[in-house]
């Protein structure tokens, strides 16, 4: 048994995620962590009737629940703190696309935004959510990243993806490849670069070594590929970087920029694209992988997998990757203001 977290630690809202997908068999294991515990405070932002569910399933026995405000939450070994929305009807299906869990999915992160806006929450956890479920409950968003950016009245956030060897940042994520070309510039690189670094700094790396990738096949090579993308859009960026003293590298090849970072050349690698960043990453293992949004008003981790539908409900989904997002959340929390 672990001892009651301090009052020091940071309070991370945990949202349930798609209640129909692994989200809730996910949380139950990982709140109950006795590392969680001398990490951080979580409260989770779901639905009771579904952890009891979840943890019915898994065999675990532990006590869920209900608080009406986050400072109400109590924690201590074998309790999980559920702000209870009750959204989610008895016999929701596991396994299956419902427009019901699609909205209770919204409203989870809804709250929570509110939470972190409020400064009653210093940093936010997700569960997986569905895409398509959200869009059927009217709710049209990419995914995650761009509906927390939107509920928090951000205009530019970053999605970074965080593995025990490799870490990397995005210029551009959910919109088609012709699409991202078009809208990398050295604004928007700069930017993310610069997210990207005080979200290290803050992390325990004080000089980050940041290696950016280029566009094209061998970052161009002189012109041979492309049309000039990198000197037009990434060089001068990191020309105005490092005259600010950021340890930035690049326009580098982004088929050997990867390797270089994983045998620790760089702490980060920034990605121009969706694919180009989540391939490497993925490689490596999606049990392995947190993804991390940098540029809200708090910090954001997520496991770096989907609802997993296939297997929900079953008590066979791995916990790992949501005990390694709660963990970068405490790490990379925005300040440690107790609970009330």
């Amino acid at each position: 048994m672990t001892s009651t977290p301090t009052l020091d630690l940071p309070v991370v809202a945990l949202t349930m995620g798609d209640a129909a997908g692994i989200g809730p068999e996910v949380i139950v294991p990982a709140v109950l962590d006795e590392r969680v515990a001398a990490w951080c405070r979580p409260v989770v932002i779901g639905d009771v009737a579904r952890l009891r569910s979840a943890a019915e399933i898994l065999g675990v026995t532990c006590d869920v629940v209900a608080v009406d405000h986050v400072r109400d939450a109590e924690f201590r070994p074998g309790r999980i703190n559920v702000v209870d929305l009750g959204l989610i009807p008895a016999d929701l299906p596991w396994g299956e696309l419902s427009s019901v869990a699609g909205h209770a999915a919204y409203e989870y992160i809804r709250v929570a935004s509110e939470l972190a806006v409020a400064g009653e929450v210093q940093a936010i956890c997700t569960a997986p959510l569905n895409k398509e479920a959200l869009h059927a409950a009217g709710h049209v968003f990419p995914g995650h990243t761009e509906l927390l950016a939107h509920l928090t009245g951000t205009e530019e956030v970053s999605m970074m993806l965080s593995t025990p060897k490799l870490k990397v940042i995005h210029v551009t994520t959910h919109i088609g490849l012709l699409d991202a070309v078009a809208k990398i510039e050295p604004g928007l690189v700069e930017r993310t670069v610069r997210r990207g670094h005080d979200a290290l700094v803050r992390s325990g790396t004080p000089n980050p070594k940041i290696g950016l990738c280029g566009i094209n096949p061998h970052a161009g090579e002189n012109g041979l590929f492309g049309y000039g993308e990198e000197d037009l859009k990434i060089v001068p960026a990191v020309e105005v970087l490092r005259a600010d003293g950021i340890d930035a590298v690049g326009p580098l090849p982004a088929d050997t920029a990867f390797f270089l970072a994983g045998r620790g050349d760089y702490d980060l690698i920034v990605a121009m694209y969706h694919d180009q960043g989540h391939g490497p990453v993925k490689v490596l293992g999606i049990e392995a992988g947190v993804n991390i949004t940098v540029g809200l008003p708090v910090i954001r981790t997520s496991v770096d997998h989907g609802t997993a539908f296939d297997i929900a409900g079953k008590g066979i989904a791995e916990s790992g990757s949501m005990v390694e997002a709660l963990r970068q959340a405490a790490e990379l929390a925005t300040s440690t203001t107790p609970v009330g």
